[in-house]
C-alpha cells in the first residue's frame, strides 16, 4: 500500500477499535501473513499494489468496537475500499453517519452495512447519494430518525436497501420506482406514515418488499400488478384498507403474502387463488368478511393460512382437506358454519397448528337426526361422541389433542357405516 493509504487505514482503526497497537502489531496491514481479521485486500495489477477492499468491525473474529468509537469519515477516502461492515459497533458512545462535505469526492463503495447499532442516531445524510457504486446499503436495527432522504432513490446502482428498524418518520419518497435494478426493499418497522408510491409497481426485478409495521395507510397500488419478480410480500401492522385483488394477478412468483393486522373491511381476494407459487398466506386481525374462497384449494403449495379474527362467514371450502403441504393451519375466532371438511388423517398431521375454535356453528359431523346441540371448542358435535370422549376419559378441556380425539372418534362412525 501507499503510504497515505496506511495512514487513513491506521486513522480508522484508532477512531473505532483499541484491541491492537494497530502500527506496531501491524506496520503492513497487507502484507501478506502479516493482515489482521476484519481486513481483506486486493492486489491492483495496475499499479502492483495491494490495496484494502473490505473492513469488517464489531464481533469476533473482527476487531471489536471500543466504548468511544465514532462513524470513521474516514472509510470514504480508501480510494480501493468496495465493501465496510459495522455490526454492533456503536453502542455506547452516540455517533451519527458522516460523509464528505466536498460533493465531488468519489468512493468505489459498494457495500455499506451498519447493523444493529445502538449508539448509531441521527438521520440518514441526503450526501450518501454521493456513492455512485453502491450496491447494498444496510442500515437496520439503528436508532436513525427524520426522512428517507429522496437523494437514496438517485443511486440508480442500488440492488438491497434495508432501512429497517430505525425511527423514520414521513412518507416513502415517490422516486423509489426510479431503482430500476432494486432486488430487496426492507422499510419495515419505523413510523413511516401515507401511502404506497405507485411509482414502486417499477421495480420489475424486485423479490423481497417489506413495509410492515408502520403507519402506512391508503389502498394497494394497482401498479403491484407489475412486480412480477416479487417473491415475498409483507404490508403486516398498517392501517392499509380496501379491495387490492387488481395488485394481485401480476404476482406469480408470490411465495409469502404477510398483510396480517390491517383494517382491510373488504373480502378475500379470490385472486389469490390464481398465485399458485404461495406457500404462506397470513390475512388475520383485518375484518374480512364472505367466505373464504374456493380457489385457495388449489394453492398445492400452501404451508401456512392463517385467517383467524375476521368476520368470514360460510362453509371451510372442502378442497383445503386436499392440502398436502399444509402444516399451520388458523380459521378461529369467525363465523364460519356447517360441517368441518377435515378427516383425522389431516388433524393429526397439523396437531396444534390446527384452530378451529371460536365458530359457533362450525360442526364436526352431520347431526342425521343425532342432538348437535353440545359444543367442544366452540365446535358442535353430536351427543353421542360427547358420551364416547367421557367413556374415552378424554379430558374435556378445550385443546387441541381434544379435537383430535373428536376427530378419530368421527372417522371411526364413519368407517363403520
Amino acid at each position: 500500500m501507499e503510504a497515505v493509504e496506511i495512514e487513513t487505514v491506521f486513522t480508522i482503526m484508532e477512531t473505532v477499535s483499541s484491541d491492537e497497537s494497530w502500527r506496531i502489531s501491524y506496520p503492513n496491514p497487507c502484507q501478506s501473513g502479516s493482515s489482521w481479521p476484519g481486513i481483506q485486500c486486493k492486489l491492483n495489477v495496475s499499479d502492483g499494489y495491494f490495496h484494502v477492499a473490505r473492513l469488517d468491525f464489531g464481533t469476533f473474529p473482527n476487531p471489536s468496537c471500543k466504548s468511544t468509537a465514532k462513524f470513521p469519515v474516514e472509510i470514504f477516502a480508501l480510494p480501493h475500499l468496495e465493501s465496510v461492515f459495522f455490526f454492533q459497533c456503536f453502542t455506547q458512545n452516540p455517533t451519527e453517519i458522516l460523509l464528505p462535505q466536498n460533493t465531488n469526492f468519489t468512493s468505489p463503495l459498494k457495500q455499506l452495512s451498519l447493523r444493529s447499532n445502538s449508539a448509531l442516531v441521527g438521520v440518514i445524510p441526503p450526501l450518501v447519494s454521493s456513492l455512485k457504486s453502491l450496491q447494498i446499503l444496510t442500515l437496520s436495527q439503528n436508532r436513525l430518525i427524520g426522512q428517507i432522504p429522496a437523494h437514496v432513490f438517485t443511486i440508480k446502482t442500488l440492488e438491497h436497501l434495508d432501512l429497517s428498524y430505525n425511527m423514520l418518520t414521513g412518507e416513502i419518497p415517490g422516486n423509489v420506482g426510479n431503482l430500476v435494478i432494486l432486488v430487496e426493499l426492507d422499510l419495515s418497522y419505523n413510523k413511516l406514515i401515507g401511502s404506497i408510491p405507485s411509482s414502486l409497481g417499477n421495480l420489475a426485478v424486485l423479490e423481497k418488499l417489506d413495509l410492515s409495521s408502520n403507519f402506512l395507510n391508503g389502498t394497494i397500488p394497482g401498479t403491484f400488478n407489475q412486480l412480477q419478480s416479487l417473491v415475498f410480500l409483507a404490508l403486516s401492522n398498517n392501517t392499509f384498507s380496501g379491495d387490492y385483488s387488481k395488485a394481485l394477478p401480476g404476482l406469480q412468483k408470490l411465495q409469502y403474502f404477510l398483510m396480517d393486522s390491517n383494517p382491510i373491511f373488504a373480502s378475500l381476494p379470490d385472486e389469490l387463488g390464481q398465485l399458485r407459487q404461495l406457500q404462506e398466506i397470513r390475512l388475520s386481525d383485518s375484518g374480512y368478511s364472505g367466505p373464504i374462497p374456493s380457489s385457495f384449494s388449489v394453492l398445492t403449495n400452501l404451508t401456512t393460512l392463517l385467517l383467524q379474527n375476521n368476520r368470514l362467514s360460510g362453509q371451510i371450502p372442502a378442497g383445503l382437506a386436499t392440502l398436502s403441504h399444509i402444516y399451520h393451519l388458523n380459521l378461529s375466532r369467525n363465523f364460519l358454519v356447517g360441517v368441518v371438511p377435515f378427516n383425522s388423517t389431516f388433524m393429526k398431521r397439523l396437531g396444534g397448528n390446527l384452530d378451529l375454535s371460536g365458530n359457533g356453528e362450525l360442526s364436526l359431523i352431520s347431526s342425521n337426526g343425532n342432538d348437535a346441540g353440545l359444543s367442544v371448542c366452540g365446535i358442535n358435535v353430536s351427543s353421542s361422541i360427547i358420551s364416547r370422549l367421557k367413556r374415552s376419559q378424554a379430558s374435556l378441556h378445550c385443546s387441541n389433542s381434544l379435537l383430535l380425539s373428536v376427530a378419530t372418534i368421527i372417522y371411526q362412525i364413519l368407517n363403520a357405516l
